[in-house]
């Protein structure tokens, strides 16, 4: 069975309940719903086998079409650039 993709009408539409819930909009990205009724939108990855969580903005300030961009647009050489345990093996890689 297909997944469905996280649709605008359902980020708008998400409210708090009684603990924190994400809703999966693909590629490692969701959107973060808070008990309070506030939504925040993260990314996960992968940098040197660990995990890595990226926070892209609040909803509905950051809409579901700009965070699929800024996540399209996340390539490795930002996570070089961010994690600055990893510029020695990033220039060596270069």
């Amino acid at each position: 069975m297909a997944r469905k993709s996280l649709t605008d009408m359902a980020a708008r539409n998400a409210k708090g309940k009684e603990k924190s819930y994400k809703l999966s909009a693909g590629s490692g990205l969701y959107l973060l719903v808070m008990p309070n009724g506030s939504r925040y939108w993260r990314m996960k990855y992968s940098f040197a086998g660990k995990e890595k969580l990226l926070s892209i903005g609040v909803y509905p300030e950051i809409t579901l079409k700009e965070a699929v961009e800024q996540r399209a647009a996340w390539p490795s050489r930002h996570i070089c650039r961010r994690h600055t345990s990893a510029l020695g093996r990033c220039r060596k890689a270069s």
